[in-house]
């Protein structure tokens, strides 16, 4: 199933890049991608998330023509990419390797690609020096690639691969080596690039922190398909269903029957081994039919008209402590500003207004 963005955060309402329908690539009797119908608005930052082996980097890779699909097309700019070689597409890759040449300086890296078409020196002068000046590595242009942090390498691998002035940029888990604060740092540096630069990127990462810092629309993906496709705040708060709503964030999912399907007011009640719990829902569920309740730890708070709790443990999570509660069997996770005792008895109260029922599957 895949969901659109809500119109104020769809920034493919300015127009479409890339479209693509029936994408499918098997490797053998494993189907890494299945029928996947995509659309990649242009100057926004699109994330394919997802655990390893969804499907993700091969999208990537018949996007950038490294594979070719086994059915399907691709379309970039109204141009069908089908037997257009990877060299002749404008498109380019920043791989998380960063494959520089190690035997090029930094401007020697960033000039190849102009130097194979043979562009005048001054040329390729101005043209490195502004693609340095945008990743503000300028100054390290006689460097050579082992004389670099892994992030400037990062920075030089983009700056090479936005020289050609790409339609769009791929980027497949770049940042997986650096270390978290180097990631950190990275992700507000790539993102403002993206911003100045104007181009359409679309990423990989199994990271939702990472898709979720840098993205205006993220595409979850599971088994080789597309199960969500929203702004990250959509995604968070209204997952499609429990694999979506398990996978973004720590919530606790609860098995239920729908008791009041809600009608159109975008909400429902469902029965649980916790109790009867009415709240924003996904459309389409039914009274009588299966469901699951997704409680995130921000949608518990500690109070004495609440559900009969009991503590189990406690994380100490650096600001807060991370709490694990449980009631009538179920675990419950919240957050709290001070350590609480396990075995202790509490009240927990769920916030019905951000609780959230979403489908099994």
């Amino acid at each position: 199933m895949t969901t659109t963005p809500d119109m104020a955060a769809d920034p493919s309402r300015s127009g479409l890049l890339l479209s693509a329908r029936g994408l499918t690539k098997n490797y053998g009797r494993d189907r890494a991608v299945d029928s996947v119908d995509l659309d990649i608005p242009e100057r926004a930052f699109t994330t394919f998330l997802g655990p390893s082996g969804c499907g993700k980097t091969t999208i990537l890779r018949m996007i950038a023509g490294f594979e070719t699909p086994d059915a399907g097309s691709i379309v970039l700019d109204g141009r069908s990419l089908s037997g257009v070689p990877p060299e002749r597409r404008p498109v380019n890759t920043v791989f998380q390797s960063y494959a520089l040449f190690p035997h090029l300086t930094v401007f020697g890296n960033v000039a190849f690609s102009l130097t194979l078409r043979r562009h005048s020196n001054v040329d390729v002068a101005a043209r490195v020096k502004r693609a340095l000046d945008a990743v503000h590595m300028a100054e390290f242009g006689d460097r050579y690639p082992h004389q670099l942090s892994g992030g400037q390498q990062q920075r030089v691998a983009v700056a090479r691969a936005i020289i050609a002035e790409p339609h769009l940029l791929l980027l497949d888990e770049p940042l997986s080596a650096l270390d978290k604060k180097m990631r950190g740092h990275l992700q507000i540096e790539l993102k403002d690039l993206q911003r100045r630069l104007g181009i359409a990127f679309v990423y990989v990462t199994h990271d939702q922190e990472e898709a979720f810092a840098l993205s205006d629309i993220v595409v979850v993906m599971n088994k080789g398909r597309i199960v969500q496709r929203a702004a990250p705040l959509t995604i968070y708060a209204r997952p499609a269903n429990a694999f979506v709503a398990d996978f973004i964030g720590a919530a606790t999912l609860i098995p239920g029957e729908i008791v009041d399907g809600g009608g159109t007011s975008g909400s429902a009640a469902i029965d649980t081994a916790i109790g009867i719990v009415q709240c924003p829902a996904v459309e389409g569920l039914a009274k009588g039919g299966k469901a699951v309740l997704a409680i995130r730890p921000e949608h518990i708070r500690i109070g004495a008209d609440g559900l009969n709790a009991t503590i189990r443990h406690v994380v100490f999570k650096g600001d807060r402590y991370l709490v694990e509660a449980e009631v009538n069997g179920v675990i419950l996770r919240f957050m709290a500003d001070n350590p609480l005792t396990p075995g202790a008895n509490i009240g927990l109260v769920v916030d019905q207004d951000r609780a959230f029922i979403t489908r099994i599957d």
